[in-house]
């Protein structure tokens, strides 16, 4: 997928257009009659990134949320705090659920898995 495409008459931005009679996809300008061919058939491409080793939705605040079980069967081992909220979710990769733990100390926030 290229970059934005610009008219060469009056500058403007080229908009994909399918020739309905051709079956071509163009770009064309909106401003003026400019048309050209286009060179590659992808006209958008989004990339989704997400960290790895632990679920996109883990929340910051996730240790502050009260519909999260706790428990004090484990401490962090970050700051070694007695407390921490867990749940399961999937690992990447995986299809087994992994257990998540998340510091319930405020200045910690420390996450790590079981």
């Amino acid at each position: 997928m290229s970059a934005l495409k610009f008219c060469r008459e009056c500058n403007n931005m080229l908009y994909p257009r399918e020739d309905k009679e051709t079956r071509t996809l163009l770009y064309a300008c909106q401003s003026c009659d400019h048309e050209e061919v286009a060179t590659d058939t992808c006209v958008y491409k989004r990339v989704l990134r997400k960290p790895s080793g632990e679920p996109k939705d883990v929340l910051k605040d996730a240790a502050a949320d009260p519909s999260l079980p706790r428990t004090r069967s484990v401490r962090c081992y970050n700051c070694n705090h007695p407390e921490a909220a867990f749940f399961q979710a999937p690992a990447r990769g995986e299809q087994a659920l992994t257990l998540y733990f998340i510091c319930c100390n405020p200045s910690c926030g420390h996450r790590w898995r079981d």
